[in-house]
Protein backbone atom coordinates (compact mmCIF):
# COMPACT_ATOMS: atom_id res chain seq x y z
CA UNK A 1 0.00 0.00 0.00
CA UNK A 2 1.18 3.74 -0.91
CA UNK A 3 0.97 6.59 1.36
CA UNK A 4 0.20 9.74 -0.73
CA UNK A 5 1.91 13.19 0.65
CA UNK A 6 1.14 16.59 0.27
CA UNK A 7 3.88 18.93 0.54
CA UNK A 8 2.91 22.20 0.86
CA UNK A 9 5.75 24.67 -0.64
CA UNK A 10 5.17 28.19 0.86
CA UNK A 11 7.78 29.58 -1.52
CA UNK A 12 6.40 28.89 -4.99
CA UNK A 13 2.58 28.12 -3.63
CA UNK A 14 2.08 24.87 -4.91
CA UNK A 15 1.52 21.58 -4.00
CA UNK A 16 3.81 18.26 -4.62
CA UNK A 17 2.48 14.99 -4.30
CA UNK A 18 4.89 12.43 -3.97
CA UNK A 19 3.76 8.59 -3.71
CA UNK A 20 5.82 7.31 -1.47
CA UNK A 21 5.69 3.20 -0.19
CA UNK A 22 4.97 2.21 2.91
CA UNK A 23 7.86 0.36 3.32
CA UNK A 24 10.21 3.67 2.93
CA UNK A 25 8.25 5.85 5.26
CA UNK A 26 10.58 5.86 8.42
CA UNK A 27 13.02 8.14 10.17
CA UNK A 28 16.62 7.02 10.40
CA UNK A 29 19.51 8.48 11.93
CA UNK A 30 22.16 8.97 10.00
CA UNK A 31 25.37 6.89 11.11
CA UNK A 32 27.73 8.65 13.67
CA UNK A 33 25.39 11.78 13.31
CA UNK A 34 22.24 13.28 15.12
CA UNK A 35 20.89 14.08 11.75
CA UNK A 36 17.65 11.74 10.55
CA UNK A 37 16.29 11.18 7.61
CA UNK A 38 12.96 9.64 6.13
CA UNK A 39 13.76 7.03 3.36
CA UNK A 40 10.91 8.29 1.12
CA UNK A 41 13.76 10.25 0.06
CA UNK A 42 14.76 6.87 -2.41
CA UNK A 43 11.36 6.41 -3.63
CA UNK A 44 12.08 6.91 -6.68
CA UNK A 45 15.50 4.23 -6.97
CA UNK A 46 15.94 0.42 -6.40
CA UNK A 47 17.16 -0.03 -3.37
CA UNK A 48 19.47 -2.81 -1.89
CA UNK A 49 18.91 -2.61 2.09
CA UNK A 50 21.90 -4.53 3.78
CA UNK A 51 22.75 -5.47 7.68
CA UNK A 52 26.25 -5.30 7.85
CA UNK A 53 28.69 -5.95 10.86
CA UNK A 54 32.65 -4.76 10.34
CA UNK A 55 33.84 -7.98 12.75
CA UNK A 56 31.81 -10.68 10.49
CA UNK A 57 33.58 -13.53 8.26
CA UNK A 58 31.36 -11.59 5.35
CA UNK A 59 32.68 -8.33 5.87
CA UNK A 60 34.73 -9.27 2.73
CA UNK A 61 31.40 -8.50 0.57
CA UNK A 62 31.62 -4.29 1.28
CA UNK A 63 34.08 -4.26 -1.06
CA UNK A 64 31.90 -5.87 -4.05
CA UNK A 65 28.84 -3.48 -2.10
CA UNK A 66 30.92 -0.59 -3.23
CA UNK A 67 31.60 -1.67 -6.45
CA UNK A 68 27.81 -2.63 -7.24
CA UNK A 69 26.73 0.63 -5.64
CA UNK A 70 29.19 2.51 -8.22
CA UNK A 71 28.55 0.13 -11.14
CA UNK A 72 24.54 1.10 -10.67
CA UNK A 73 24.47 4.25 -9.04
CA UNK A 74 23.75 6.56 -11.99
CA UNK A 75 20.81 4.25 -12.91
CA UNK A 76 18.29 5.41 -9.89
CA UNK A 77 19.90 2.38 -7.07
CA UNK A 78 21.52 2.89 -4.04
CA UNK A 79 22.56 0.64 -0.98
CA UNK A 80 21.59 1.38 1.97
CA UNK A 81 24.02 -0.26 5.13
CA UNK A 82 22.30 -0.44 8.77
CA UNK A 83 24.90 -1.57 11.20
CA UNK A 84 23.75 -4.39 13.27
CA UNK A 85 25.16 -6.02 16.85
CA UNK A 86 22.04 -8.31 16.68
CA UNK A 87 24.60 -11.51 15.45
CA UNK A 88 27.06 -12.28 18.14
CA UNK A 89 28.32 -8.23 18.55
CA UNK A 90 30.25 -8.36 15.20
CA UNK A 91 29.71 -4.71 14.99
CA UNK A 92 31.46 -1.80 16.75
CA UNK A 93 29.20 -0.47 19.23
CA UNK A 94 31.19 3.21 18.74
CA UNK A 95 29.45 3.87 15.57
CA UNK A 96 32.61 6.42 14.56
CA UNK A 97 34.66 3.83 14.85
CA UNK A 98 32.04 1.86 12.41
CA UNK A 99 32.57 4.87 9.83
CA UNK A 100 36.17 4.74 10.13
CA UNK A 101 36.49 1.49 8.97
CA UNK A 102 33.90 1.37 6.28
CA UNK A 103 35.40 4.49 4.88
CA UNK A 104 39.19 2.99 5.14
CA UNK A 105 39.45 -0.74 4.90
CA UNK A 106 36.61 -0.28 1.80
CA UNK A 107 35.72 3.22 0.51
CA UNK A 108 32.43 2.72 1.71
CA UNK A 109 30.64 5.84 -0.11
CA UNK A 110 26.83 4.59 0.26
CA UNK A 111 24.82 5.70 2.78
CA UNK A 112 25.06 4.32 6.25
CA UNK A 113 22.60 4.59 8.98
CA UNK A 114 23.16 4.76 12.98
CA UNK A 115 23.85 1.15 14.32
CA UNK A 116 20.61 -0.86 15.18
CA UNK A 117 18.71 -3.78 15.58
CA UNK A 118 17.33 -5.54 12.41
CA UNK A 119 15.99 -8.38 13.90
CA UNK A 120 12.56 -9.40 16.41
CA UNK A 121 10.97 -6.43 18.62
CA UNK A 122 13.98 -4.07 18.71
CA UNK A 123 14.63 -4.39 15.21
CA UNK A 124 14.29 -0.79 13.61
CA UNK A 125 10.91 0.19 12.07
CA UNK A 126 12.46 -0.29 8.76
CA UNK A 127 13.61 -3.50 9.17
CA UNK A 128 10.39 -5.31 10.53
CA UNK A 129 9.12 -3.55 7.50
CA UNK A 130 11.12 -5.26 5.27
CA UNK A 131 10.75 -8.84 7.55
CA UNK A 132 6.94 -8.03 6.82
CA UNK A 133 6.50 -7.27 3.39
CA UNK A 134 9.20 -10.10 2.16
CA UNK A 135 8.11 -12.76 4.76
CA UNK A 136 12.00 -13.35 5.74
CA UNK A 137 13.73 -11.63 8.56
CA UNK A 138 17.60 -11.78 8.96
CA UNK A 139 19.63 -14.29 10.19
CA UNK A 140 22.87 -13.25 10.12
CA UNK A 141 24.97 -10.26 9.22
CA UNK A 142 25.41 -9.18 5.60
CA UNK A 143 21.44 -9.97 4.55
CA UNK A 144 20.06 -8.23 1.38
CA UNK A 145 16.43 -6.71 0.69
CA UNK A 146 15.78 -5.63 -2.57
CA UNK A 147 13.35 -2.93 -2.64
CA UNK A 148 11.39 -2.33 -6.19
CA UNK A 149 10.61 1.41 -7.10
CA UNK A 150 6.71 0.61 -6.17
CA UNK A 151 7.80 -0.59 -2.35
CA UNK A 152 8.05 -4.82 -3.47
CA UNK A 153 10.82 -6.51 -1.48
CA UNK A 154 12.75 -9.63 -1.96
CA UNK A 155 14.85 -10.88 0.47
CA UNK A 156 18.25 -12.86 -0.15
CA UNK A 157 20.16 -14.86 2.35
CA UNK A 158 23.97 -13.84 3.51
CA UNK A 159 25.79 -16.18 1.35
CA UNK A 160 24.33 -14.77 -1.92
CA UNK A 161 27.12 -12.40 -2.88
CA UNK A 162 26.40 -8.57 -3.82
CA UNK A 163 28.31 -9.72 -7.02
CA UNK A 164 26.49 -13.02 -7.79
CA UNK A 165 24.44 -13.70 -11.16
CA UNK A 166 20.87 -13.93 -9.80
CA UNK A 167 21.21 -10.45 -7.74
CA UNK A 168 22.57 -8.45 -10.61
CA UNK A 169 19.28 -10.20 -13.18
CA UNK A 170 16.92 -8.98 -10.23
CA UNK A 171 18.56 -5.38 -9.97
CA UNK A 172 18.65 -5.17 -13.90
CA UNK A 173 14.88 -6.08 -14.23
CA UNK A 174 14.01 -3.60 -11.39
CA UNK A 175 15.95 -0.93 -12.96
Amino acid sequence: MKKIFIVLSLILGNYIFSDCPEVLDHEVRLLDSSETVNLCQYEDKVILAVNVASRCGFTYQYESLQALYEKYAKDDFVILGFPSRDFMFQEYSDESKVKEFCSTEYGVTFPMFATSSVKGRKANSFFKALTEESGVRPGWNFHKYLVSKSGRVASFDTKVEPDSEILAKEISKLL
